[in-house]
């Protein structure tokens, strides 16, 4: 089937959000006098939310009392700083831009909640350009269930088998080909050392976002 649109997770895919999310936390250290981490110490666990990065800059029980209101207070915290330093990752804009040359629909499915997740894109002038937005808070259950990829197919009237659904983690392939979409991982976002793309099961695995123009060209050469 011919391709009519492509889908993207946010943090490490579309966006290298993981700036603002290491301003956050240096700020908090420094609040309690407690010097700078090293930024991989943030950017490695991007994936695992706030809970996996506060756990990744303070050395705290997570069920103790102390974690929750670090985890509440980076949260508060990233509401304010959520897009002053979240950039397009290179290439991308190019990306989006031959997406939106070809014809094609493009947008976002996350699992970033939608009060952090529609400012930044309205800040950095990508919320005008993308034809869907899709949050946990728009489903019951998130990434990687199919969910939210079927309910961004719905809201664009399209056929899953239609749409590239492309994302920097293991939930985000094993939601797309739930839902019977084509699917693509990148290298270069918030992937653990430890973690290996090629092993999720993509149809197709890049290394740059530039690298999904072959990707396209195939996909809308299909009949």
């Amino acid at each position: 089937m011919r391709l009519r649109a492509v889908l993207f997770d946010m943090d490490g895919t579309l966006l290298d959000t993981a700036p603002d999310f290491v301003a956050v936390i240096q700020a908090m250290r420094q609040a309690r006098g407690l010097p700078p981490v090293e930024e991989d110490c943030v950017r490695d666990v991007v994936s695992g939310g706030a809970r996996a990065m506060v756990l990744g800059a303070f050395e705290v029980d997570p069920q103790s009392a102390e974690f929750e209101q670090l985890r509440l207070e980076f949260l508060d915290r990233y509401q304010d700083h959520c897009a002053i330093y979240s950039r397009l990752y290179d290439g991308m804009e190019q990306l989006l831009a031959d997406i939106e040359r070809a014809g094609l629909l493009w947008g976002v499915v996350t699992n970033k909640p939608v009060r952090f997740a529609e400012p930044i894109m309205h800040r950095l002038g990508l919320a005008e350009r993308s034809a869907v937005l899709v949050c946990p808070d728009h489903v019951s259950r998130s990434k990687p269930d199919p969910e939210p990829m079927l309910l961004a197919c719905s809201k664009l009237n399209l056929d899953p088998a239609s749409v590239l659904f492309v994302g920097d983690d293991l939930r985000d392939i094993e939601s797309g080909r739930a839902a019977g979409s084509r699917t693509a991982a990148v290298r270069y976002g918030y992937i653990h050392p430890a973690d290996n793309p090629g092993n999720w099961g993509a149809d197709v695995v890049v290394s740059h976002p530039l690298e999904l123009r072959t990707v396209l060209d195939h996909a809308l050469c299909r009949c």
